[in-house]
């Protein structure tokens, strides 16, 4: 279990691929209390609601050979479009001074896309990355999890 210290004002985004909560630090270092500052959600239709054509083929170029094309998975396409919306919101937050510095935590494979969609900015304003799936918790829950002790005071 981390035992972050959360800076005053910092961020703490906690995501996956269909919902984000960006959470501020509004006590301080020694006493944290994380409060949502903005929450995001996409619903993911079904797949058959989102592209319901069947796989392509492709014909090799010498001979009569054939081969199915992979069909496009819609769904991980909606998740990477949510995860760099929001890539694009915490470079804004960044650039426009909003927020100093970042904690990421989401799971492995949201993580491994949002990465991709940093800009330098963001990069250099994100102080931790977890690898954790904190997003469907409460808040006090999450608080808990990243400071590693409890809130009573």
């Amino acid at each position: 279990m981390p035992d972050l210290k959360i800076g005053s004002g910092e961020w703490v985004v906690v995501c996956d691929g269909g919902k984000a909560l960006i959470l501020e630090n509004a006590g301080d270092a020694r006493f944290p209390h994380l409060r949502t500052r903005e929450a995001y959600e996409q619903k993911h239709p079904a797949t058959h609601e989102l592209g319901s054509d069947v796989p392509g083929r492709a014909f090799a170029s010498v001979g009569n050979t054939r081969s199915a094309v992979e069909q496009t998975d819609w769904h991980r396409q909606s998740e990477r479009d949510f995860l760099k919306a929001l890539a694009s919101r915490l470079d804004t937050a960044v650039t426009t001074g909003e927020v100093d510095s970042l904690i990421m935590a989401a799971p492995p494979r949201a993580l491994g896309i949002i990465r991709q969609a940093y800009s330098p900015h963001v990069r250099q304003a994100i102080r931790a990355e977890l690898e954790k799936d904190y997003v469907k918790l409460p808040v006090s829950e999450i608080e808990t999890h990243l400071c590693g002790r409890d809130r009573k005071r």
